[in-house]
């Protein structure tokens, strides 16, 4: 039986470039063999702690040295990677645990007040990694677990197929869902975008400033920087003018991220001493202006990327690549090995178009993720014929470019995360001034979309806008609380009675 595990991608570095700096932050300077002796030792600590193969462990953790380690470990166990939004409250943490009924929290010390409240509600035990602070609550503290016992001799085998991560992503139900991706997933999209879609080298030095708690960060920063054999420096909070002086002082050549950092990044060069020498630039997560492109691409001689890609697709589906030509406006062609396609979005069944037609981007091949974690009817509803429908309209050139255009589910993406209106409706509508609520996206040059919260108030009680948003901002991440509320008498409707949000957005943008 073939065997496939996502540790292989920190093991093959460790064995192939061992003492080659893998990972910087601040002073720290880890070596490949150092980072994967490390998991080895935490994945043996886990074992005792009780987690078998298959298990799902959650993971906490900032964009320090402990995530990639625990990640790693986690993997190594044989057990699946359950990633927690940082900017989640207490409330949506302990729904991310009991839905994915894992078997226990590993929580950075800087996350354990929020982690600490989510794991005793929904009943799961927390072990802390990274320095250790008194009164944490937690039950053991992996470093001293991992140091009491001997590391495991290699990580433990998967089949190809086998889950290895689940993200939480959103969706329009209302209610966060766990995408299940398997090691041949994300091994595949690691492994094409180190050595298929650009120009990638062995000594590249990458600035790590995506949260790696989501699956851009995860998937293009971590996994392919350590399937290359490069350097990733982490930094665990984006500010764009300390991004520079880090970039310039580690030579970092290349740079993930969403449009609102290269904005801030291209504002903040003005006032820089030097720039860095960026030689490769990837963007995703959000619409890419063109002229956020050009001024960028201008500022600092380097070249913008932009790409597509969901949870679901592990992430990468397309990206602009130099091998069939770039063009701007556009997320390029599919990874090796992908199909992208677009499809009726209004047909039950999958119905390709012509091509230059708009409709719904559909995509199938080795991303594809496995569904939705115990969601068997909506896992259906997206995995139609071997397609996954991504909810997201566009079109394909005769020259094989796709385009977004606009997306057929009410998602808001605000600084590349996703947003879903219905759980923000559900949120304030629990306020006892507003008797009606839509949540819509509108453009904003900050965060490519920002959250507007349309209300009709109840007549007894008007609430102020300052007071919606603080309701908002007391329950919600703060990725998701809207930033503007306007009032309305009545919300407009359609013939089915659903509220028509276009007309919102018009009239509102």
């Amino acid at each position: 039986m073939s065997t496939l595990s996502l540790a292989s991608v920190l093991a093959g570095s460790a064995r192939r470039c061992g003492d080659h700096i893998g990972l910087i932050e601040g002073d720290k300077r880890i070596t490949y063999s150092r980072l994967w002796a490390e998991a080895l030792a935490q994945a043996a600590a886990l074992e005792r702690l009780g987690v078998r193969p298959g298990d799902r462990v959650a993971l906490m953790c900032p964009n320090t040295v402990e995530f990639p380690r625990a990640y790693y470990a986690i993997l190594a166990a044989g057990a699946v990677v359950v990633p927690v939004h940082l900017l989640l409250r207490a409330e949506e943490t302990e729904y991310v645990l009991r839905d994915s009924g894992a078997r226990l929290l590993l929580c950075h010390s800087a996350c354990a007040e929020v982690g600490g409240q989510a794991a005793r509600a929904a009943g799961v035990r927390m072990v802390t990694v990274g320095p250790q602070a008194p009164d944490l609550g937690a039950d053991a503290h992996l470093e001293d677990v991992a140091e009491a016992g001997s590391p495991l001799p290699t990580f433990v085998t998967r089949a190809p197929g086998d889950p290895a991560v689940v993200f939480y992503t959103s969706g329009t139900s209302g209610q966060s869902k766990g995408a299940v991706l398997s090691h041949l997933n994300l091994i595949m999209n690691a492994t094409i975008c180190a050595f298929d879609t650009h120009d990638y080298r062995r000594d590249d030095i990458a600035l790590g400033a995506l949260p790696l708690f989501h699956t851009f960060g995860q998937s293009v920063s971590m996994n392919t920087l350590f399937r290359l054999g490069g350097t990733l420096v982490l930094m665990p909070r984006f500010d764009p003018a300390a991004a520079i002086e880090l970039m310039v002082a580690e030579n970092v050549t290349v740079f993930h991220g969403v449009p609102t950092m290269y904005r801030a990044l291209t504002q903040a060069a003005a006032h820089a001493s030097a720039l860095p020498r960026l030689r490769l630039c990837l963007s995703g997560g959000a619409s890419l202006p063109g002229p956020v492109l050009e001024e960028f691409n201008t500022t600092f001689d380097a070249s913008i990327y932009e790409g597509y890609g969901l949870s679901e697709t592990s992430p990468v589906a397309t990206v602009n690549q130099p091998a069939y030509g770039t063009r701007v406006g556009t997320v390029g062609h599919p990874l090796w090995g992908v199909d992208v396609e677009i499809a009726r979005a209004e047909s039950e069944g999958i119905e390709l178009l012509p091509t230059g037609e708009l409709g719904e981007i559909v995509v199938r091949g080795h991303n594809v993720f496995n569904g939705y974690l115990d969601r068997p009817a909506e896992s259906a509803k997206a995995l139609v014929d071997d397609w996954f429908r991504t909810g997201d309209l566009g079109t394909k050139d005769d020259e094989g470019f796709v385009t977004i255009v606009d997306r057929v589910k009410d998602m808001i993406i605000r600084n590349g995360f996703n947003v879903y209106p219905s759980e923000v409706e559900e949120v304030l509508l629990r306020h006892p001034g507003v008797a009606e609520v839509a949540v819509i996206g509108l453009p904003d040059e900050e965060c490519g979309e920002e959250v507007c919260a349309v209300v009709v108030a109840d007549e007894d009680q008007v609430p102020t806008a300052e007071e919606v948003l603080e309701f908002g901002r007391e329950r919600m991440g703060a990725h998701k609380y809207p930033r503007r509320v306007e009032f309305v008498k009545e919300l407009p409707l359609g013939p089915s009675m659903k509220v028509l949000k276009r007309v919102l957005r018009d009239r509102f943008s």
